[in-house]
């Protein structure tokens, strides 16, 4: 029997799912295993509702069961649901939905438990202990362009949310750090810097510019191209001294990545196709010996069930390829990490080729043929950004955008519109500097992170940095309002936690509160479906709630007789708007 204590805790829906569970148990005992289908609602007749009756009938009318048709059956579940104080009241309405409306008292309870026990105790708690999330992945000596950001920023916001609900993430950078450019790239720093290991990123200057002269070089002297291919290959046999070249370009390369990372607030730990490499010979020799890899025009395959192409895993040249290290990178994970779940974050353009790597683990028996339970991999795909051409983001000699110039930019847009505001008169430098980067950066990542990451979006500034509508501007403000309204009552709210009680007795607190405690399942549903838009949607209207209770002057705040009540409501709902900020990467600001 669940204790009070427990029916406090965490998702409302899965308090409700285990009441709901005892009564289906009563009300079908020849049906096992069950699943309670509870859901929001939508309606006025309820704020969860269970779902169960018209699939149990489908299932039950033919056994000579004594209820004639689904509202008995969701008369029967509403009657056998053990007492608990969670409910107020249950109607069943149609065709025997279970509607359920909470009880005031125990919603009010379970903000405050919240509140003094901190916000990490409405954590969701997915069944997975261990997952890899593999994002951002720039390819090195090259600039991290435009698609880099939305991996980075979306793969970030996945591992935050995973982070949260308390599974251990292992965040991975597999850059592109390994194959033939850099046989060209290694052989044009030998020519530019004969002391090559006094080449920095000074002396090279920009790395983009470096790598498409050293790419001139290479499609237009057959001398150089042929010892560029031999670079390669004793780079690959381990010749100190293209590794040392090697290691060089690749340092230079992250020093540029570090400063996007920096930035963004982003860490990362960094394997990159180099680190898996070792592995590819043992990993493609298992296969072949489950007899899974095959001869075709040269090459050797995975054939793969319902693709007309094959998964190529050693080119025709005998050399290996993406395939080859995809599948050693996934080997590693299962095996030397054990992760449970294996994250992909890249644009839906790879969508196929992970899609046939997948297929090839399952065959091999590495992953279950279900997707249904952990182990798992999954790609999140994602749309591209445009510019307001609608074509593809470039800037305006067609070159890729500089992140580093773009999120710059937004802050110092940003600094403008606070400097303009009369706030270099009242605040710090170090004020304003930190309120611009928060505002800036939080702006871009909300604009790209609010949309379903599978669509394209358009970046446009002017709407990313507005202050109305849907925009991390707006919210960042909304929150900061909420802290002044705290600070203007001239009380101390850990005080108020520990000897105020709050009430939920008008209609748009009972809102606000019902909405804040939905908070653990819309991340459970953001995580589950990897999804960081659910989380935005959830944040924007929580916001807009809060304005409606806090609008209405039936619901005073300071210095009303229910003064204390509304301010445990306000700072409930800034505790679940930081920690939304926080698993979308975003700095809160607590003034304006």
């Amino acid at each position: 029997m669940a204790t009070e204590e427990d029916e406090c805790m965490g998702s409302v829906k899965a308090q409700l799912a285990k009441l709901f569970e005892v009564s289906l148990k009563v009300t079908v005992p020849n049906e096992p295993d069950v699943e309670p289908l509870i859901a929001a609602c939508t309606g006025k007749f309820g704020d969860y509702q269970c779902n169960n009756a018209m699939g149990l009938w489908s299932k039950i009318k033919g056994k000579g069961t004594q209820f004639r048709g689904p509202p008995a059956v969701g008369e029967a579940i509403k009657n056998n649901l053990p007492t608990s104080e969670m409910i107020e009241s249950c109607s069943v309405a149609g065709p025997g939905f279970v509607n359920v409306v909470l009880s005031k008292s125990w919603m009010a309870k379970s903000i405050q438990k919240m509140l003094s026990e901190g916000i990490d105790t409405w954590a969701p708690m997915p069944p997975v202990k261990k997952a890899v999330v593999d994002f951002s992945s720039p390819n090195i000596a090259k600039e991290m362009h435009v698609g880099h950001l939305r991996s980075t920023i979306i793969g970030d916001t996945l591992a935050r949310m995973l982070e949260f609900s308390k599974v251990e993430v292992l965040r991975r950078n597999h850059v592109g750090d390994w194959g033939t450019q850099f046989g060209m790239l290694i052989e044009f720093l030998f020519e530019k810097f004969p002391n090559f290991e006094d080449a920095t990123e000074t002396a090279i200057g920009d790395l983009q510019a470096f790598y498409k002269s050293s790419k001139q070089r290479f499609d237009a002297d057959p001398a150089f191209k042929e010892r560029a291919q031999q670079a390669v290959v004793r780079l690959q046999g381990g010749e100190d001294k293209y590794r040392r070249a090697w290691a060089q370009i690749c340092e230079i390369s992250r020093t540029e990545f570090h400063k996007v990372y920096k930035r963004l607030g982003v860490h990362l730990e960094e394997k990159g196709e180099s680190f898996y490499n070792p592995y590819i010979p043992g990993v493609i020799e298992a296969l072949t010996n489950q007899g899974l890899v095959e001869e075709s025009q040269g090459a050797r395959v995975i054939f793969i069930e319902g693709s007309n192409i094959p998964l190529i895993v050693v080119k025709s040249d005998g050399g290996f390829n993406y395939a080859s290290t995809d599948m050693a990178a996934l080997w590693y994970r299962l095996n030397e990490e054990k992760a449970e779940w294996i994250i992909y974050v890249t644009d839906v353009g790879q969508q196929q080729h992970f899609d046939m790597v997948f297929k090839a683990a399952k065959r091999a028996g590495w992953l279950p043929h279900s997707d249904s339970s952990y182990l798992k991999a999954s790609h999140v795909g994602f749309g591209l950004v445009l510019g307001e051409d609608g074509k593809r983001f470039r800037t305006r000699n067609t070159e890729v955008v500089r992140l580093v110039d773009l999120l710059d930019e937004a802050k110092s847009r940003s600094k403008a519109a606070l400097i303009e505001r009369g706030k270099g008169e009242e605040w710090t430098e170090d004020e304003i500097e930190s309120t611009a980067e928060a505002v800036g950066y939080g702006a871009v990542k909300y604009a790209d992170l609010k949309n379903n990451r599978l669509t394209n979006y358009t970046f446009n500034f002017d709407q990313m940095l507005n202050d109305k509508g849907n925009t991390a501007v707006y919210l960042l403000y909304a929150h900061a309002r909420i802290c002044s309204i705290i600070r203007r009552s001239g009380k101390d709210v850990e005080e108020l936690k520990n000897k105020g009680t709050l009430v939920l007795g008008h209609k748009d607190e009972r809102d606000l509160g019902l909405h804040l405690l939905q908070f653990p399942e819309v991340v459970e549903e953001a995580c589950t479906n990897l999804l960081p838009n659910v989380l935005c949607d959830y944040l924007y209207n929580l916001s807009e709630i809060f304005s409606k209770f806090y609008s209405n002057p039936e619901c005073k705040v300071v210095g009303s007789d229910m003064e204390t009540s509304r301010l445990l409501l306000c700072e409930a709902t800034a505790v679940v708007m930081r920690k939304c900020f926080n698993l979308l990467g975003i700095t809160p600001i607590y003034k304006i």
